[in-house]
């Protein structure tokens, strides 16, 4: 074989990402693609409570006996070059059924429930990571002239930006944008907007093409939510758009900014319902390092137009804004499983349209420069980062009960405990030199 022979499929690998947000896998020969998609892989139960570091937090519910499957879709397969081709997976019972600790099939259920009260969803991934060197390998990395979204700093990357669009282009995966990010050898990938469980897809196959790309030029990609005690963190930020009846919720309506009544419902969910979601969208023992006011992480509970402080940013329909009106949540990270994100995002807006709630006052300022009455005025929180506290919320918040079914609750809640336990306490820079690469594909 000479090095321009093709190299055909060889092997097919399944993902699931589990409650830490780490991407779990199994992997078939290719010819046996057709058992992957009717039969599927054994998995133990045990990979419901799979710690970032590996440990096993075993539940009442959750222990060494029983066994499920990973089942993938042949429509879902991508090209990944090499050799491999990759699908995300999904975990079912012997039976073929889904299991209830799926994370997949829960965002499948919360997009369901919108589409049957006529409203659709579509969501666009954005993902901060950092680059470091590999060890051993001589990376092109920033040699302390790093520029914040810096031309430079960008064109030094020039040959992992290239072979990071070409894998994308080859796996199916459409790019918007990547940019040099603020941190020091800090970047992030916008990736097109789809339906809310493709989209949750194409996310964990950006970070999974992200990781090769570092890999081929010596360095490894960082999607910690503080990869370092004292640099830039890395979000997750989701942007969700609404329709119904092929109308846009977030544009054309006769609200502030052009708000229709359910799109103002859906931001007023979100508001309410985000205080009681740190654990899905910021749980990791190293989030709260990130979650800090005038950081751009959407720690302030409130909305605005355009406002990168507030965890609920409105963007509205402008000749800048080609996907049309949409909600930016920021305060997603990539420790997060995007699975469950996307679901508890997509679950607050539907009840608060549902609700038919009131968004309180917006926020048009940074909101960390609001007097305590104008923040009183408005309903501006904090989103709570104490682990007593994220734990307390989200196990007795009735809209988590109502998107995910106990045994994936329980799942969530004794992972996290455990991470909390054991890593939040550290000084910062050993939890982030400790917890650097938990969330590399």
């Amino acid at each position: 074989m000479t090095a321009s022979t093709p190299i055909g499929p060889r092997l097919v690998v399944g993902s699931f990402v589990d409650m830490a947000g780490v991407a779990r896998a199994k992997a078939m020969p290719a010819d046996r693609l057709d058992v992957f998609v009717a039969a599927g892989a054994g998995v133990s139960p045990s990979w419901l409570v799979f710690c970032v570091d590996d440990h096993l937090a075993f539940t009442p519910s959750l222990s060494v006996v029983g066994d499920l499957r990973l089942r993938i879709a042949a429509e879902t397969v991508r090209d990944l070059g090499d050799g491999t081709l990759w699908a995300p997976a999904d975990l079912t019972d012997q039976d073929g059924t889904p299991s209830a600790g799926c994370p997949r099939h829960a965002l499948r259920t919360a997009a369901s429930r919108l589409r049957a009260d006529g409203v659709t969803a579509r969501i666009g991934h954005e993902l901060e990571f950092t680059l470091f060197p590999s060890p051993g390998a001589a990376g092109n990395l920033d040699d302390g002239n790093w520029a914040a979204y810096g031309l430079e700093s960008i064109l030094r990357q020039g040959k992992f930006v290239g072979n990071l669009l070409t894998a994308a282009k080859r796996a199916e995966l459409p790019v918007d944008q990547v940019h040099a990010e603020y941190g020091p050898n800090q970047f992030e990938l916008s990736i097109g907007p789809a339906d809310p469980v493709a989209a949750a897809d194409r996310a964990v196959l950006a970070r999974t093409l992200v990781c090769a790309a570092a890999r081929t030029n010596g360095m490894l990609a960082s999607f910690s939510p503080q990869p370092t005690a004292d640099g830039a963190g890395n979000g997750a930020h989701l942007h969700i758009s609404l329709r119904r009846g092929g109308s846009p919720l977030f544009s054309g309506g006769l609200g502030p900014h052009g708000l229709t009544d359910a799109g103002a419902g859906a931001i007023a969910g979100l508001v309410t319902a985000l205080p009681d979601l740190p654990l899905i969208l910021t749980g990791s023992a190293v989030s709260h390092l990130r979650m800090r006011p005038d950081n751009w992480a959407g720690v302030h509970c409130c909305w605005g137009l355009e406002n990168r402080e507030a965890a609920v940013r409105l963007c509205t329909d402008t000749a800048g804004n080609p996907a049309g009106a949409n909600i930016e949540v920021k305060p997603v990270d990539p420790a997060a499983n995007p699975y469950l994100a996307s679901a508890a995002v997509l679950g607050a807006a539907h009840a608060g349209i549902a609700r038919g709630l009131p968004p309180p006052p917006e926020v048009t300022v940074n909101p960390a420069d609001l007097s305590p009455q104008d923040r009183a005025a408005a309903a501006v929180r904090l989103l709570p980062t104490d682990p007593s506290v994220m734990l307390e919320r989200f196990a007795c918040s009735p809209l988590a009960r109502e998107l995910f079914p106990p045994l994936l609750r329980e799942a969530v809640h004794r992972v996290r405990s455990h991470e909390l336990e054991r890593y939040r306490d550290l000084p910062a820079d050993e939890s982030t030199s400790r917890l650097r690469f938990a969330w590399t594909n």
